[in-house]
């Protein structure tokens, strides 16, 4: 059994809830020291976002208990929602116009502790 023990979000994050989900489904479950690994070397756009929310989920965690040790921390829930979406358009041939959707999303990464 487990017990959540600190969370972060990050919202409005440009960038599609699709591919920010490809990189948080690598880092669920895992210990923190592994899943600053796995962000840091992958190469996505959202990755380097996450990890930094993931060091914000571990500063809020010593902050709240400065007796805690990082190392036994580990990705208890990280989820990925929708955000808004910017609307823009752009001209099209024939006097035409396209419509352009710049997604966004919110992500939460929540850190347990083995008991």
């Amino acid at each position: 059994m487990s017990s959540v023990v600190s969370t972060a979000t990050v919202r409005h994050l440009r960038g599609s809830a699709q591919k920010a989900r490809l990189v948080i489904d690598m880092i669920r479950g895992k210990r923190v020291g592994e899943a600053q690994w796995i962000l840091a070397s992958t190469k996505k756009y959202a990755a380097a976002h996450i990890k930094k929310l993931l060091d914000s989920v571990v500063a809020n965690a010593i902050d709240r208990e400065p007796s805690i040790n990082p190392d036994d921390l580990f990705v208890h829930t990280a989820f990925v929602n929708e955000g808004f979406r910017m609307k823009r358009v752009r001209p099209a041939p024939q006097g035409r116009a396209y419509r352009i959707q710049k997604r966004t999303c919110h992500i939460t990464v929540k850190l347990g502790m083995e008991e």
